[in-house]
């Protein structure tokens, strides 16, 4: 049994913001794997299936980012689910957009969301960071993490998420080199920005 948390911001003011990315992954796994209705339970939205023979938990948060952890620990305590069966997918700006890394452990990197499943869970769960990029700048994180996807990020954000749901059954067999193969191979290379031709200041 495994437990796949996407981490996100509940509200349709959050829906397309670049820290749900996480929420986007878990909507995907849902649609594509044809999983049940969501619900509410567990402080989050919850749905459920089975995907290559495992049986699949799908959770998101409603507790708002910060304490992501209660919802994550709540449902993993009623299903006796351990650490080591629990994904958590969520934005990495340490990361440039469309690139992807697994990772079993580790630190939480400056991210609240897993800051607060490391406080309820400790570390030994794996996390599957989901590359935005980096604002440039750290007076403009808020505003950039918490900012939609331009449009032109459809082209590399759609394939994304349709990778990550076609191939969870890599990560249920251990096989993280495997997957990030696989969605190396399936994204196209965001398009470099072009510079501003205005002629403004």
């Amino acid at each position: 049994m495994w437990l796949l948390v996407g981490l996100g911001n509940p509200g349709g003011t959050y829906a397309r913001n670049r820290h749900n990315i996480g929420y986007m992954a878990a909507d995907e796994i849902v649609r594509r794997h044809c999983f049940s209705s969501w619900r509410s339970k567990f402080q989050g939205q919850l749905s459920e299936g089975t995907i290559g023979g495992e049986k699949v938990w799908v959770l998101k948060p409603e507790t708002y980012m910060n304490l992501s952890g209660q919802s994550v620990a709540a449902a993993a305590r009623f299903h006796k689910i351990e650490p080591g069966h629990i994904i958590a997918f969520h934005d990495e700006m340490d990361l440039p957009p469309a690139k992807i890394r697994v990772k079993k452990g580790g630190g939480a990197g400056g991210h609240n969301g897993l800051k607060s499943i490391d406080a309820h869970l400790g570390k030994d769960y794996w996390r599957v960071r989901l590359g935005i990029g980096h604002p440039g700048d750290k007076a403009l994180v808020t505003p950039w993490v918490l900012g939609d996807f331009a449009k032109a990020d459809q082209e590399w954000l759609d394939p994304l998420l349709d990778a990550v749901a076609q191939n969870i059954p890599l990560l249920f067999q251990g096989n993280e080199n495997g997957f990030m193969t696989k969605l190396t191979q399936a994204v196209p290379a965001p398009k470099p920005k072009k510079p501003d031709s205005s002629g403004g200041p």
